[in-house]
Formats: C-alpha cells, sequence, structure tokens
C-alpha cells in the first residue's frame, strides 16, 4: 500500500476500522458451535475473548467480578481513584455530572491524592474474594514501589502499561524499570503494553530472553509463545 504524504519529510498509511472491511465467506464455514474462543494466560483460562481495560471508567473491583464470573479478565487500575480513595464512589458520580468546561480540572484535584498500598492491597484482594483472576494494572514509573503491596494481594496477572513501552528505556534524570529483571524476579505472570508495531512487539519478547509475546510477556516457554502471537 503506497505511503500518503502528511507534511514535511513525514508520511503515513491508510488505517482501516470495521466499517471499512466485510467478512467474506469462503468455500467452506464452521459451525459456530464448534469453535472454541476461550484462551489463556499462563495457567488461567478465560472462556470468553474479553479483556476490559484498566480505566477507572470501567473496571471496579465489583465490575472485575462481574466480568469474571462471565468468563472475561478486568484489569483494575492501580493507580486510580480506587487505590487513592476508601470510597470513590461520590467522585464518579461528580465526574459523571461536572460540565465539560469544568470536569479536567476536577479530576486533576482528584488524583493528586496520592496512591495508598494498603488500599492496593485491599483493592486485590477484594477481587480474589470473588472468586475470579484478579488482574491489575501499574505505570512503568510505579512497578517497582507498588510491588510488594501487589505481592501482598496475591495478584493473579500484573499489567505494566503505558503510553508506550520500550525493550530498553533511557534516561538522565531517573533509573527506568528494567523490565529483563523485573519479569525475571516477579513470580506471577506478567503483561508488557503498550506497543504499536510489529517490531516493538519482537524487541520486548526479545527483551528477557524470550519471556515477552507480542505487545505482552507472560512467563513460558518460547516455543508456546508464537502459538499466542497467533
Amino acid at each position: 500500500m503506497a505511503d500518503i504524504e502528511i507534511g514535511i519529510y513525514k508520511s503515513a498509511r491508510r488505517a482501516y476500522g470495521f466499517d471499512d472491511i466485510a467478512i467474506v465467506p469462503s468455500r467452506r464455514t464452521r459451525d459456530p458451535e464448534d469453535v472454541d474462543i476461550a484462551w489463556e494466560i499462563d495457567a488461567h483460562r478465560f472462556e470468553l475473548p474479553l479483556m476490559a481495560s484498566a480505566m477507572d471508567g470501567v473496571v471496579s473491583p465489583h465490575t472485575a467480578g462481574l466480568i469474571g464470573h462471565l468468563g472475561g479478565l478486568a484489569v483494575l487500575n492501580l493507580e486510580g481513584l480506587w487505590t487513592r480513595y476508601e470510597d470513590p464512589v461520590p467522585l464518579f458520580e461528580e465526574i459523571a455530572e461536572l460540565a465539560d468546561d469544568k470536569v479536567t480540572a476536577r479530576m486533576q484535584q482528584m488524583y493528586s491524592e496520592p496512591v495508598r498500598a494498603d488500599l492496593v492491597t485491599e483493592r486485590i484482594k477484594q477481587i480474589k474474594a470473588q472468586g475470579v483472576v484478579a488482574a491489575a494494572s501499574v505505570t512503568p514509573q510505579r512497578t517497582a514501589e507498588l510491588s510488594d503491596a501487589i505481592l501482598a494481594g496475591e495478584l493473579d496477572v500484573l499489567v505494566i502499561q503505558g503510553t508506550v513501552v520500550s525493550a530498553e528505556h533511557v534516561s538522565k534524570t531517573s533509573e527506568p524499570l528494567n523490565l529483563k529483571r523485573f519479569i525475571r524476579s516477579f513470580d506471577i505472570p506478567v503483561i508488557v503494553g503498550g506497543c504499536a508495531s510489529y517490531q516493538a512487539a519482537l524487541h520486548l519478547m526479545r527483551a528477557p530472553r524470550g519471556r515477552f509475546s507480542g505487545s505482552a510477556c507472560r512467563r513460558q516457554p518460547q516455543s508456546q509463545m508464537w502459538q499466542a502471537l497467533g
């Protein structure tokens, strides 16, 4: 596909959304009852191919339990309001009622409250108490800081998420998270994202000698990882 010039020395390729694509049947089709849509992360199996985003407006400890019982996996944001306040529900209700021109400033005030390690542990335990797989996310900057509280809650799956996550981050002002060292020392499956290109995914996958898969990683033999990519 030809590149399109979008600026000085910059080009882009056409992207497609769901409205641009039609599913065309081939000579042979398969009965939906014969299709297994289950998926696995490490030893955890999920019957529904759904992973709920780690956003305050999407996942709470309660909704994580509901989605888990439906067969999916919900990821709680460990740096959101649920780990900053004992009861953030009134704050969510306030956000929903605020005018567009006031909501940003008010949310900045809410998120200025520090993340509490005790609430990190408590929220994870609340999810696990519902009998589902507990998954939660942190940013690379907070991973080491909150790792003890995460382990204390006995989290099942950790998501390290950022706007752009690379296999190697260089900084002159702070010591970045060493993904290779952290994954090997952390005793639960770890998923890493976001990563928007195939090449970046391969770099992540190879960073800790084959413990990453795609834009994510999990602790498993390399022979199984290409299956995960597919």
